[in-house]
C-alpha cells in the first residue's frame, strides 16, 4: 500500500480547506469501502480527511414533514434510532440489513450515497423518498444526484453533511441479497406521499433507477396486485455470478410487491 497523510480536521471549514490544499486528497467516512480499495491499490490518495470528528455531520433530526440525517450517522444508528423508526419506518429496516455488525457499526448513509455502489440499499431509499443531498456547497435533489455506475453530482472536494427525506404516508424496502456480503442483488423501495408513489430499485442494474410504470399502477391501487403483472425489460440489467438479467428482471416485480406488502404493515 502506498504511503499517504492523514487528517482528523474538527470543522467543515478546515475539511474544505485540506481538500483544496493537498492534491489527490480523500474524505473518509466509515472506510467500509475506500480502505479496501486503497488496499487493493486501486485508489491512491495523497491523503485522507478523516470526518469522524465533526459534530454537525452526525445526528438525526425531524420536523412534522422532513426526517434529517447527517451524513456521518452510522448504519446502526439509523436502524437502531426510535425517531426513524416513528418517522420512516423502512429506513431502520434498510439499515438493520447493510452487511454484517461489523460494517453497521462503522459504515455511514452519508458514505454509502456519495459511493453510489449499484448493489447499495441507501440509494434506494434516497431515490424513491425523494431525498434531498445536502452538501458543503448546496442541495441536490434525488433524481439529479444518481447518474450511474459509482458516478454522481458531487463535484471533486465537496462533502454530503446531511440527507433530508420528506416523510412518506407508507413506504417498504424489501431486498433479495447475497448470502455472503448482502448487498442487494435486486432491492426496491416503494414510497408513498400525497397522492404520488415512487419507486426506486438497486442491484439490478448499473445504478439506481425509478420504474414509471409500477408507479402509476400503484398511484391507481397501492397494493400488492397492482404490480404483480409489470415486467422490467432485462436488456440493460446486470448479469453476473449472483443472477442474470432475466432472473434480476423478475425479483424486480417480486421485491416490488414485498415492499408494498412491507409500506402497508406500516401504515
Amino acid at each position: 500500500m502506498r504511503s499517504f497523510a492523514f487528517h482528523r480536521p474538527d470543522s467543515l471549514h478546515e475539511v474544505s480547506a485540506l481538500l483544496s490544499a493537498v492534491t489527490d486528497s480523500m474524505p473518509l467516512a466509515g472506510g467500509m469501502t475506500l480502505l479496501p480499495t486503497i488496499k487493493q491499490r486501486l485508489a491512491s490518495p495523497a491523503a485522507l480527511i478523516d470526518l469522524s470528528k465533526i459534530p454537525q455531520l452526525s445526528g438525526i433530526s425531524a420536523s412534522d414533514e422532513i426526517l434529517t440525517i447527517g451524513a456521518m450517522t452510522r448504519h446502526v444508528d439509523v436502524a437502531e434510532s426510535e425517531l426513524v423508526r416513528g418517522k420512516i419506518p423502512l429506513l431502520a429496516h434498510l439499515a438493520a440489513g447493510i452487511g454484517d455488525p461489523a460494517v453497521r457499526n462503522r459504515g455511514t448513509i452519508g458514505g454509502s450515497v456519495a459511493n453510489n455502489d449499484p448493489s447499495a440499499d441507501y440509494p434506494a431509499a434516497v431515490l424513491a423518498l425523494d431525498a434531498s443531498v445536502v452538501t458543503d456547497r448546496r442541495e441536490i435533489a434525488a433524481d439529479a444526484f444518481f447518474r450511474g455506475l459509482f458516478e454522481t453530482a458531487l463535484e471533486p472536494g465537496e462533502i454530503i453533511t446531511s440527507l433530508r427525506f420528506p416523510i412518506p404516508s407508507a413506504g417498504g424496502y424489501a431486498k433479495f441479497k447475497s448470502p455472503a456480503s448482502r448487498y442487494a442483488v435486486v432491492g426496491v423501495c416503494v414510497a408513498k406521499r400525497g397522492g404520488k408513489v415512487r419507486v426506486a430499485v438497486t442491484g439490478a442494474g448499473p445504478g439506481v433507477f425509478r420504474v414509471a410504470s409500477m408507479e402509476a399502477a400503484l398511484e391507481a391501487s397501492f397494493t400488492p396486485s397492482a404490480v404483480a403483472a409489470i415486467k422490467v425489460p432485462s436488456k440493460n440489467l446486470t448479469s453476473d455470478i449472483h443472477a442474470d438479467s432475466e432472473y434480476r428482471a423478475h425479483l424486480v416485480t417480486v421485491m416490488a410487491k414485498k415492499a408494498v406488502a412491507a409500506a402497508l404493515l406500516n401504515l
